[in-house]
């Protein structure tokens, strides 16, 4: 009888050792699963920053890229406004000669030069976009025109301007500069 209860006993202690084998292997194997869990949830949240910082940096970019379009195309027009600016004195002069000229001999040679001169600087400012500013007949606009001198006259409507001293002139709807007039009432 001892002998069947000796075998008992290593059975059961055979018995045991498994259950302890198995609980271990669970533990291990749960231990795994966590880790592994625990892992993937790290690699997810690096991933999700990742494209986080990818999508800012995309949209970092592509303001960049239409910001410096717009700059580009503003440095341009300011260009072209500074170069028309420092012209404009030339057409002054060439309007004032034509201006004394009319009138006089239509066939002189140097006056025909003078007029041709003057109408390719127009045509050549507009078609580059630069307009005249309105002003003889108009309400005066202070965002257009600069008033140099104000007289009553019935004969003119409220602000109307009744005489243009120096043409102004715009570029895509930005003053160059401003009609100097004479204001009424």
């Amino acid at each position: 009888m001892e002998e069947k209860n000796l075998n008992e006993e290593i059975l059961h202690e055979q018995e045991m050792q498994e259950d302890t084998i198995e609980t271990q292997q669970e533990t291990t194997e749960e231990t795994v699963l966590d880790e592994t869990t625990a892992k993937i949830e790290e690699l997810e949240q690096k991933a999700a920053d990742y494209l986080d910082k990818y999508q800012r940096c995309l949209a970092e970019f592509d303001n960049f890229r239409k910001r410096t379009t717009k700059e580009k195309a503003s440095m341009y027009d300011d260009g072209v406004r500074d170069t028309v600016e420092k012209l404009l004195s030339v057409v002054d002069n060439l309007e004032r000669a034509v201006a004394v000229q009319e009138g006089k001999d239509p066939e002189d040679a140097f006056f025909k030069g003078v007029q041709m001169t003057l109408k390719q600087f127009l045509e050549i400012l507009h078609s580059m976009g630069v307009e005249e500013i309105k002003a003889v007949g108009e309400k005066f606009d202070p965002n257009l025109h600069a008033a140099v001198a104000h007289e009553d006259d019935e004969s003119y409507g409220e602000n109307e301007i009744m005489l243009e001293m120096l043409k102004g002139y715009q570029y895509k709807d930005k003053v160059i500069r401003h009609s100097m007039v004479k204001v009424a009432n």
